[in-house]
């Protein structure tokens, strides 16, 4: 589906193998350390370089997003979110937008061209996929028509069943 011109895509698959993205997405801890899930799967991929560039801007609060080097990965960037926690962190779904919004914003700020997102605060932080997917398709339609350099914006799910989630309200999105 395209939004103004913005191409989205999604697919499931691995965030650390998306080569032709200029930045990825981790959904990462306050601390920005290496930890579990999608952060644990990012900073071993990079190498320790990402982890000790990481240092200088932790910690982080729910919603919020900063951007590194990639080091050893293929791509340029990694902007850093900290999701919020579901049920513990309020209000939760402008928490969870603010870190769609924040990591947009810092893209569009350092002219960055593609950007691929994981399900951000769906794993170990509870987040329901499909209330996350609400938020986030929402969100790209609120910021998507102003955006200048972003031309490719890529959702990575891990399980099937979150892309058919992603698919299905993006689809009912395009069409309303």
């Amino acid at each position: 589906m395209k939004i103004e011109n913005v191409q989205i895509e999604v697919t499931t698959g691995n965030i650390v193998n998306q080569p032709d993205i200029a930045a990825i997405v981790n959904a990462a801890n306050a601390q920005l350390r290496t930890g579990g899930g999608v952060a644990g799967a990012i900073n071993r991929a990079a190498g320790p370089g990402l982890e000790k560039e990481c240092v200088q801007y932790a910690p982080v609060k729910p919603g919020e997003a900063v951007i590194t080097k990639a080091h050893d990965l293929p791509n340029q960037y990694v902007i850093h979110c900290l999701g919020p926690v579901y049920g513990v962190d309020h209000p939760e779904s402008l928490l969870l937008a603010n870190c769609y919004r924040n990591a947009i914003r810092l893209a569009e700020e350092n002219k960055i061209d593609s950007i691929a997102f994981p399900a951000i605060s769906t794993g170990a932080f509870g987040y329901p996929v499909e209330e996350a997917t609400d938020v986030v398709v929402s969100v790209i339609h609120e910021v998507c028509p102003g955006l200048h350099y972003l031309r490719k914006l890529r959702f990575v799910l891990f399980s099937k069943s979150d892309f058919a989630v992603y698919q299905r309200k993006l689809t009912a999105s395009a069409a309303s």
